[in-house]
């Protein structure tokens, strides 16, 4: 429990951290990765936020080792709420009353798969088959770049309201997701030295997905509001992790019936709020200026 709110502590300081340091850089794109990478290791807010998230990465893998999957998820959804507190004070962003009823409503459904949870009752796994993982990653991988491109082509088109970044988080919360379950393997071989490690598909998930997710991410971040872009990335990370990951790992869902409805329902609510949250900002109204200098 203590690694886990420590790591919600760190991952909500880097996101915060990053997305201050982008705002102050020009404007980065996915189309020039190289360029992407030159202006953000230039930047030493930026590398502070980078050192945080590792260390709540560092922080993950204990918590994947002495918790079950969606126990873990449940928890590291209430990081959302110290999230939205520091891009209030230190971005100066704003959420909508819609969005603040949407976080609530996030929160509900934490509180349910929390409440879902029995300490002693779970099975924490260690391992899971090699073929299953591939089935359930390479396609989800496949699906985020896939939404991300489109996300961008959508977003060049003129006279477009501008994005609130819910789908770039869905695209990026895939591959993240598919990061979480391949550090939840590496957890397993924590013990048993670097030879196994290397011949699993763990590894190999974690450097596409950190290159991938670290270019794609950035320029989201940019463009779009940490206080929305993060909660919806790490809502879809952590249903994905939970879902998918328990059948991939085999930790069963709960028995108990109360338990199991507590668990699906927390789920079911979440998604739901996901889809119903709003995809554009309104566009900025012309100022005064503006309007007195329009002939008629």
């Amino acid at each position: 429990m203590v690694a886990a709110l420590l790591a919600n502590v760190l991952y909500s300081t880097g996101f915060v951290l990053e997305k201050r340091a982008l705002s102050a850089l020009p404007e980065v794109t996915v189309r020039r990765p190289a360029r992407l990478l030159r202006l953000v290791l230039g930047s030493p807010l930026w590398i502070g936020g980078s050192l945080a998230l590792a260390a709540g990465f560092g922080a993950q893998l204990v918590v994947y080792r002495t918790l079950p999957i969606a126990a873990a998820q449940g928890i590291f959804v209430s990081g959302l709420v110290l999230l939205v507190l520091l891009s209030a004070r230190l971005l100066g962003e704003e959420t909508s009353g819609r969005e603040r009823y949407a976080l609530g409503a996030i929160l509900a459904a934490l509180l349910m798969v929390v409440l879902s949870l029995r300490e002693g009752s779970d099975r924490v796994s260690r391992a899971a088959p090699y073929p299953l993982v591939l089935l359930v990653c390479v396609p989800s991988l496949a699906a985020g770049v896939w939404l991300y491109r489109a996300t961008e082509r959508r977003a060049r088109h003129r006279h477009r309201l501008p994005t609130t970044g819910v789908e770039y988080g869905v695209a990026v919360g895939l591959l993240y997701g598919v990061s979480s379950l391949a550090i939840k393997g590496v957890s397993g071989y924590v013990t048993s030295g670097p030879a196994g490690l290397l011949r699993s598909p763990y590894p190999y998930l974690l450097l596409f997905t950190g290159a991938f997710g670290l270019v794609m991410s950035q320029a989201a971040l940019q463009r779009c509001r940490a206080s929305l872009i993060v909660p919806v990335c790490t809502t879809v990370t952590c249903l994905f992790t939970a879902v998918l990951g328990t059948l991939s790992f085999g930790e069963a869902l709960p028995h108990d019936p109360l338990r199991l409805a507590l668990r699906l329902a927390g789920t079911a609510l979440a998604v739901t709020v996901l889809l119903a949250m709003p995809k554009h900002d309104r566009a900025p109204e012309p100022s005064l200026g503006a309007k007195e200098l329009t002939p008629p």
